[in-house]
């Protein structure tokens, strides 16, 4: 708690405009001649040990009293001395027991209403001990009494039902990678991830010096991913029957959902005033896809009901040491998907196929995921079969972790995890089944006798953040013989180069062609050599570069290069027709995302952007 303590000639105020949170019934107004006015701020860490810190509230100002032989306190809730506050709900609760505990000791007391919006006028007498500031916290005894620890269990499940010792998969593969980590093994530090070094010199994204530490700036060919890896989302969850919605990026704290569930994510948050207005900036899609459910008629006929946004952009406010590349940003773009469900019969069904979109990232990204499985005690006592039957499904082992108690809105979530060539853990697709938001939105249903269900919501990231998809697809690069994006997410597809100038119309005309065919393609006619122009192309990460030389334009028969199929210092060449090439790449990305280049298709046309 913070609290300001003010020895006053007189204070008055006047109710104004009541929040969401305003206390009823109150008095509008209200003054007191020559008394103590305690200013207070009740802070979300007080809610650990509430009685204590009210308790210290209470003796400060009784000691201010014995030193200025003042017995009148006006209890004055102000919410401008922190930035990190309590519910509304725990506030209220500490500021009505400062007053009981003073009216018990003997004090004339008064109390301004919560939640209102006041005018007021204080007249501090301007002595040595008229002012007073404290910030108050749980003892440490208390917050050890009185707040039970959360134990965690861990051990692996494999795929035949087997419960198997964590210890037995500490090792440097990626699921190894992930056990030592989730398990607390230390891993050696590394240097700068190798994807940061990849992202700029690739020309793909870069910082932005004059925004925040964790905001980038998207060059084209790196906009060209991002955007294909959003249309990769919208088409799955468009598949699996969700709606797409847009919602605001900001939140007015006022509402008392929005605030509880803003708060249940600590101090991570981009914060505001916005005229008189506490608001905050989303770190998920959630505030805005529950307000539409909470103002919705839901008809149990109509669920499982699935709402999906790409969240362009969400906002979390991670501490600057850790902000770095793509893997951590203070800004970022989620797929994110909430699914409101019938019951838990239907969650977990629904369950099941949103972990089986999270697999399937992986293998179109071209990304190795590992799992944990996370869940409560008593979640897994009642659900150990059906957790049996997912690892089943996933024919892997997967690392579970059980929890003592419910600490978060989730009884039960999965988290698929990409590695980084420093073997740390790049989490991607999720799946968590939240029982708290419902009630909490005031989303529901009736039954046929009236009742009132608040039913369990899926949350879901079917991919994980893009720019976190983006990570560890160029991470992975450091384990393939020769570095390459997926060829649908290749910026340029196929690079046609002219041997010399003469051969510069048959390029123009190819690059034409398979542009036609929905193939992003270029043509180098710059002045250079083709050697030179070719070790660029391999520096570009070019699926398919064609060489047209006399021959080449007589015959019509292409000479290529197929960057997957090489090895370092041993390019892989083939010989096809301009049918055969075309077929050969729209084969490979049939069921992708296609959108045409971002770029000139003219080299010479193309600036460099760092």
């Amino acid at each position: 708690m913070r609290l300001l303590l003010i020895h006053s000639d007189h204070i008055e105020y006047e109710a104004k405009k009541k929040t969401k949170f305003a206390e009823e019934p109150c008095s509008p107004s209200d003054s007191f001649d020559e008394s103590l006015v305690a200013f207070c701020a009740v802070e979300a860490p007080d809610e650990d040990g509430i009685e204590d810190v009210v308790a210290q509230a209470v003796a400060s100002i009784e000691e201010m009293s014995g030193q200025t032989k003042c017995r009148r306190v006006m209890v004055y809730p102000y919410a401008h001395l922190s930035s990190d506050l309590a519910s509304p709900d725990l506030a209220v609760e500490a500021l009505k027991a400062m007053e009981t505990a003073l009216g018990g000791a003997g004090f004339e007391v008064k109390r301004a209403p919560f939640g209102w919006y006041k005018s007021f006028t204080v007249s501090c007498k301007g002595h040595p001990l008229s002012e007073l500031s404290r910030t108050l916290t749980p003892s440490e005894d208390v917050v050890k009494v009185e707040k039970s620890p959360v134990t965690h269990k861990f051990f692996v499940m494999t795929p035949d039902g087997s419960i198997r010792d964590c210890k037995e998969y500490v090792d440097d593969s990626p699921f190894g990678c992930l056990v030592k980590k989730e398990t607390g093994i230390p891993v050696p530090a590394g240097g700068e991830p190798i994807h940061v070094d990849l992202m700029r010199s690739k020309e793909f994204v870069d910082y932005e010096p004059v925004s925040d530490v964790g905001h980038l700036r998207w060059m084209p060919r790196g906009k060209l991913v991002r955007d294909l890896l959003a249309d990769y989302a919208l088409a799955m969850v468009l598949e699996h029957g969700a709606s797409p919605v847009e919602t605001p990026v900001m939140y007015d704290l006022a509402d008392k959902a929005i605030y509880e569930h803003a708060d249940k994510f600590g101090e991570r948050q981009y914060r505001f005033k916005s005229g008189n207005r506490n608001m905050m900036l989303r770190f998920a899609a959630c505030f805005g896809m529950f307000t539409i459910m909470r103002n919705m008629h839901i008809s149990p006929n109509n669920l499982p009901m699935k709402m999906y946004e790409l969240s362009t952009y969400s906002f979390r406010h991670e501490q600057k040491g850790e902000v770095i590349g793509l893997k951590r940003l203070r800004a970022f773009t989620m797929p994110d998907m909430h699914s409101l469900c019938k019951d838990m019969t239907d969650a977990l069904q629904c369950f099941e196929e949103q972990l089986a979109m999270g697999w399937k990232t992986g293998e179109d990204f071209g990304t190795k995921l590992v799992a944990v499985f996370r869940c409560t005690e008593e979640f897994y006592k009642n659900n150990e079969a059906w957790i049996k039957k997912i690892v089943a499904q996933s024919k892997v082992p997967i690392l579970i972790e059980t929890l003592s108690d419910r600490v978060h809105y989730w009884i039960a979530k999965i988290d698929l995890a990409a590695i980084d060539g420093q073997q740390r853990p790049i989490e991607n697709p999720t799946v968590q089944i939240d029982v708290e938001s419902s009630k909490r939105f005031g989303i529901k249903y009736h039954l046929n006798d009236g009742t009132e269900v608040f039913p369990p919501i899926l949350h879901c990231s079917p991919t994980g953040s893009v720019e976190r998809v983006f990570c560890a697809i160029l991470e992975n690069t450091a384990n393939q013989k020769v570095a390459h994006l997926p060829t649908w997410l290749a910026p340029t597809q196929v690079r046609v180069i002219p041997v010399a100038e003469r051969h510069g119309a048959v390029t123009e005309k190819i690059a034409a062609t398979l542009t036609a065919a929905r193939i992003r393609a270029d043509y180098d006619d710059r002045e250079e050599s083709v050697g030179k122009k070719v070790r660029e192309a391999g520096m570009d990460w070019v699926p398919y570069v064609v060489v047209i030389g006399d021959s080449e334009a007589e015959s019509g028969n292409l000479t290529v290069t197929v960057r997957m199929k090489s090895e370092p210092n041993k390019p892989f060449k083939i010989t096809c027709t301009m049918d055969e090439l075309i077929k050969t790449v729209q084969d490979e990305i049939a069921d992708k995302p296609y959108r045409p280049m971002y770029t000139q298709k003219r080299l010479s046309m193309q600036p460099r952007y760092i």
